[in-house]
């Protein structure tokens, strides 16, 4: 008889507990945390970074967290594949990650093995070279640019694609270069400290807004063949973008994309990956520039895709371009 009173409260307890959480609804999956490393606080990047934060929190009912971390660059985001992998995200251009992973230019002493195991997710807006000089010219030619101090930053894409395009133009001797952090950029000019700045970002970016709102500004030009010289993808800058640029801007862009490493585990990657593209058209509402991103800017990954975000493509049916898959 006391066996069957003890049977029947056990019964009882378990009943109640399947009662209780069958009025708590569906069991909260658990929450994952990654860091995202894009760009320095006060850029469209690093705006960009807290906008993707948001739509993924929403996506995901709150179950994948990215902490928005400020970043020197892309070059700074792909060297800290070396220290972070499992739950790190990261931007850069294909073109800097083909580099790591050669072992060439700044990532020459490090190990090329790590930078093997990064692997693509999804593209993000593309960086548009911005040559800002002062002054109310509208547009000008980048041999404007001789004989000037020019801020390019440091540890950024756009300070290796400045560099490369004095040289690529003969101006590499006459360019004098100011060593400082691209986010004084705008303050430098506006006090005379400094004569142009460049930055890469996607358009319109805060800083160049920022510089306009301070001083007269005037954006280079380039011509159709030096655009090709460049060997970059040609990018038009609508007129009345920035205040008194009442003419388009012929400049260049750079595809850029979201990555991780192969340690990342595969369903993490493909929820990420997910809701990344259900909450695109919300961004692209948020802010203009998201709008630019289609799933044919995977055609320039020199990478393969994660093996999660590949099993999201493939199920929603995406064409993938051979050397991603």
């Amino acid at each position: 008889m006391r066996a069957r009173i003890c049977s029947f409260f056990r019964l009882g307890s378990v009943l109640a507990l399947a009662l209780t959480m069958a009025s708590l609804g569906p069991v909260a999956q658990a929450q994952t945390r990654m860091t995202y490393k894009s760009a320095l606080a006060g850029t469209a990047y690093h705006q960009m970074g807290s906008e993707l934060a948001q739509a993924i929190r929403q996506g995901s009912d709150e179950t994948l967290l990215l902490t928005n971390e400020e970043s020197q660059g892309s070059v700074q985001n792909i060297q800290e594949v070396m220290n972070r992998q499992e739950r790190y995200v990261f931007t850069a251009p294909p073109a800097l990650v083909a580099q790591a992973q050669a072992g060439e230019g700044v990532f020459a002493s490090h190990d090329r093995e790590r930078f093997g195991a990064i692997r693509g997710l999804f593209p993000v807006p593309s960086l548009t070279m911005h040559f800002v000089m002062a002054g109310d010219d509208g547009t000008t030619s980048i041999d404007a640019l001789s004989g000037k101090h020019v801020l390019i930053g440091r540890g950024t894409f756009s300070a290796g694609e400045a560099a490369r395009y004095f040289r690529l133009f003969g101006l590499e001797d006459s360019v004098r270069l100011a060593d400082a952090s691209i986010t004084n950029g705008p303050e430098a000019l506006r006090e005379g400290r400094i004569d142009a700045f460049v930055t890469a970002s996607s358009y319109p970016t805060p800083n160049v807004i920022e510089t306009a709102s301070l001083v007269p500004i005037t954006l280079v030009s380039f011509t159709a063949e030096q655009i090709a010289q460049t060997g970059a993808v040609p990018q038009v800058i609508p007129g009345g973008t920035y205040p008194g640029i009442a003419q388009p801007t012929r400049t260049t862009s750079m595809p850029v994309v979201a990555y991780t490493t192969k340690q990342m585990d595969v369903e993490t990657a493909y929820r990420l990956t997910k809701f990344f593209w259900e909450q695109q058209p919300w961004l692209a509402e948020q802010s203009a520039w998201w709008g630019s991103v289609t799933p044919d800017l995977l055609t320039h990954l020199t990478t393969p895709l994660h093996p999660g975000a590949r099993r999201y493509y493939e199920e929603a049916g995406m064409e993938l371009p051979a050397h991603v898959r």
